[in-house]
């Protein structure tokens, strides 16, 4: 029990590293007057829109053949846990650098392998989609471990004038997979 609160305290402390970063990477570039190099994007953490992860969609299931909703034949459960962000502004864009940590355990149909996990991140302000993307992230677990973690990371650009009431959701896509239509 403390193991696992002291490594989820961890992995944690490493995302909010990630996020913590106030200032861009300019690369070492130095202009004549001797200041940073102004066409850098500036980091604006007061306009950074709200991460929001809903219940109904942070929890993602695969199940054996023909096997729906059977908890005896899950293959594999993946869940996202914690979330950061990093906002950038250029004149144009404001770029959410969004990062999730989650995890992936295999179920009583499931062994050693690798999934690949639909996570969506979509940037909504009021009722306006300004960003979804589906990212297929493969996770794999390894033998004898039964459970694997993970950090998910996404740049999601919106539009610089976007709503202060934008929110950042993110979450797993249950939406079935298009199938390709056959030609005839």
């Amino acid at each position: 029990m403390v193991g696992h609160t002291v490594s989820r305290i961890a992995a944690f402390a490493g995302l909010l590293a990630l996020a913590g970063c106030n200032t861009p990477d300019t690369g070492g570039a130095i202009d004549a007057g001797g200041s940073a190099a102004s066409a850098t994007p500036a980091v604006v953490q007061a306009k950074c829109p709200q991460i929001v992860m809903r219940d109904a969609t942070s929890v993602y299931r695969t199940y054996a053949k023909g096997a729906t909703n059977d908890p005896t034949q899950i293959v594999y459960q993946a869940s996202l846990a914690d979330s950061t962000r990093q906002c950038v502004q250029s004149d144009t864009t404001l770029t959410v650098n969004v990062v999730v940590q989650g995890r992936v355990t295999s179920g009583p149909a499931g062994g050693p392998g690798t999934i690949n996990l639909p996570i969506r991140v979509s940037a909504i302000d009021e009722d306006n989609t300004l960003f979804s993307e589906v990212t297929q992230f493969p996770v794999t677990v390894q033998a004898g471990t039964g459970a694997q973690q993970f950090i998910f990371t996404k740049s999601a650009p919106i539009n610089g004038g976007a709503g202060d009431f934008a929110k950042i959701y993110v979450g797993f896509d249950n939406a079935p997979a298009a199938s390709k239509k056959k030609r005839k």
